[in-house]
């Protein structure tokens, strides 16, 4: 079913093709919800198995074009679908990515504090698991960033964050 502005019944849910509750109004390239029938960014399909690789180089290129939110999508993918032993690694990383979307939206202390959240999930699992690259990954540099922004955004330093700029490497050299 397609809802439009034209064809919503008041106080009617979006529903998806299987019946659950989704939220069909467009959104720009930070995720925020826009009008029913202005043009919005493609959303990333939810639920998709990919290799971790793939994982990283989408989530690479989603938040090279700013769009950190949409990266964020593609992690939760790989923290729900990965193995259990592998969750919280892909956890953190959407928390990152989270976290630069409420940074670039102005919300300093959503995204301080998740960005923060992210960085210590990053740290915990490596510290853990004793992979310190995984995936090719640069996790020590991804806290560092991470920590780095946070203190940006919240003493004010970063200004308005813009999310291509800010957005990290997520592989060293790459």
């Amino acid at each position: 079913m397609s809802s439009t502005s034209s064809d919503r019944v008041a106080g009617a849910r979006d529903r998806d093709s299987e019946g659950r509750a989704r939220n069909a109004r467009p959104r720009d390239g930070l995720g925020r919800p826009l009008p029913y029938g202005a043009d919005g960014v493609a959303r990333q399909p939810e639920g998709v198995v990919r290799t971790p690789d793939r994982t990283v180089a989408e989530a690479q290129t989603l938040l090279d074009a700013g769009r950190p939110f949409h990266a964020h999508e593609v992690f939760e993918d790989a923290w729900k679908s990965g193995p259990e032993g592998e969750r919280g690694l892909w956890r953190a990383l959407a928390q990152l990515a989270v976290g630069l979307t409420h940074s670039a939206r102005g919300n300093v202390t959503g995204g301080a504090r998740l960005l923060r959240r992210g960085a210590q999930g990053v740290r915990d699992w490596t510290a853990d698991s004793g992979v310190r690259e995984p995936y090719g990954m640069d996790a020590a540099g991804l806290v560092g960033w991470a920590r780095a922004l946070a203190d940006a955004v919240e003493d004010g330093t970063a200004g308005v964050v813009d999310a291509a700029r800010s957005a990290p490497r997520l592989r060293a050299g790459a």
